[in-house]
């Protein structure tokens, strides 16, 4: 279904636009989720210690193929939008080969270098093997990642959001399932837990793509569209890379993070684990709210409405903080018993630690709300490089801050503060940004 945003009320149409998002959003959450829940629950804190790090890793890994996706996606939409047919089968032809190439020397990297890697990471010797048994199995889900985001979000280029929504539901209930089966009922452990995700992470990768090509045979390239065009190629990696470079750079960012946590050892590595699931899911829906209110500022920009722009830069703030505070007071008052969701009760030190992380950045959720409207707002007004700096900024922040204030009587604790610091100043460099030069933009 398609929801113009230039007309009508404000808050109201944003809202119902970022509903979807936030449905497809809380279903990868799910996916996530499961492991660490079962891991956590059944199989003690060095095994969520373990798998906690190695989804830090994949989230970088992976973010490099988002990207490109999501670029691929948007050139792919521009020529449908056109009629260009002949060109978008190309360009599906060529986008398809170069990421897959890419998957595949990332896989093959990563299974090259996975000493070096946990080296990096600072994993701590008792916990390497563990890790390591699980990383074997979840880098096979590289490429079966790279298969269901490229055809979601080719079905998304020619308005098709509910196919992608729907195979991701049968990946995310099929993973909770697979996982309850082969972690309690097989004891495969860590490996059953890297196995039932890898697993359903194929049948939504390669079902979502017998799909798209059976029933959109328009997409489907013919034998005369298999061949490299230079300025289409070129069109192609313009629209990719900067998507491409700001998630990379943020997600190396946290790994880089995740290696100091893990110098802290098991304790502190289990408790990031757990709170930064918890943490993701608390502000999951200012993060979906922001790239609706992206689309809201983009559709408006193009009909040259500025004042109506202006009014949603307010309306969208307003409700955005308002939200943040009350998700913040909630995890405040209750991050012992959120921790209690993947730690067991026992665990008194797991949790202890969680919660301290917990209380630190739940204070301070209305910083990430700002940033995610803001990192909307640059796309939308076609300046995405702002976003980068805006990432740079912010994760920059948090990374140098982190070391430095680690090394101090601070310790861990100055890892958490860290964070919200470097929302804070991203914020107030993209909203100077704007009060300086908003006027150029939207008008």
């Amino acid at each position: 279904m398609r929801r113009t945003l230039t007309s009508g009320p404000i808050t109201s149409s944003i809202l119902l636009f970022a509903l979807p998002l936030m449905f497809g959003n809380l279903l990868q959450q799910m996916y996530n989720i499961a492991d660490t829940w079962v891991v956590g629950r059944f199989l003690g804190a060095d095994a969520l210690a373990a798998v906690g790090s190695s989804y830090t890793l994949m989230t970088f890994l992976t973010s490099i193929l988002l990207g490109l996706c999501m670029g691929s996606g948007a050139a792919i939409s521009m020529q449908y939008g056109s009629g260009e047919y002949d060109k978008m089968r190309q360009s599906v032809f060529q986008s398809f080969v170069l990421i897959a190439g890419m998957a595949l020397v990332l896989n093959l990297l990563v299974y090259l270098g996975l000493d070096g890697i946990l080296w990096v990471l600072r994993v701590p010797e008792e916990l390497k093997l563990l890790m390591k048994d699980y990383l074997v199995i979840i880098f096979l889900g590289i490429t079966a990642t790279f298969l269901y985001n490229y055809f979601a979000n080719l079905l998304r280029a020619i308005g098709n959001s509910v196919v992608p929504l729907v195979f991701l539901a049968v990946s995310a209930l099929l993973n909770v399932a697979l996982d309850l089966l082969c972690v309690i009922v097989f004891g495969w452990g860590v490996k059953g837990a890297a196995g039932a995700t890898v697993f359903s992470q194929f049948v939504s990768g390669i079902g979502i793509g017998i799909y798209t090509l059976k029933k959109f045979p328009e997409l489907c390239p013919k034998r005369e569209d298999c061949r490299w065009d230079k300025q289409n190629l070129a069109s192609i990696l313009n629209l990719s890379v900067m998507t491409s470079v700001q998630q990379s750079i943020m997600n190396f960012g946290i790994l880089m993070v995740q290696g100091l946590v893990n110098s802290f050892g098991t304790v502190i590595m289990a408790a990031f684990a757990a709170a930064v699931k918890i943490d993701s899911f608390a502000y999951m829906p200012v993060q979906d709210f922001g790239n609706a209110f992206s689309t809201y500022v983009a559709q408006n920009y193009g009909a040259g409405q500025s004042e109506r722009i202006r009014k949603g830069i307010r309306s969208a703030g307003l409700t955005s903080a308002l939200f943040c505070i009350f998700i913040s007071v909630m995890v405040c008052l209750f991050a012992s018993p959120l921790m209690g969701i993947f730690i067991d009760v026992s665990q008194v030190d797991i949790i202890a630690a969680g919660v301290h992380y917990l209380r630190i950045e739940g204070a301070c959720y209305i910083g990430i709300g700002i940033l995610f409207l803001l990192y909307g707002y640059y796309r939308a007004v076609n300046q995405p490089g702002m976003s980068v700096v805006l990432t740079i900024a912010s994760l920059g922040t948090r990374v140098a801050l982190a070391y430095l204030l680690s090394a101090t009587p601070l310790g861990v604790t100055g890892i958490w503060l860290s964070v919200p610091i470097g929302w804070a100043l991203a914020d107030a460099i993209g909203i100077g940004y704007y009060l300086v030069r908003y006027k150029k933009v939207t008008q």
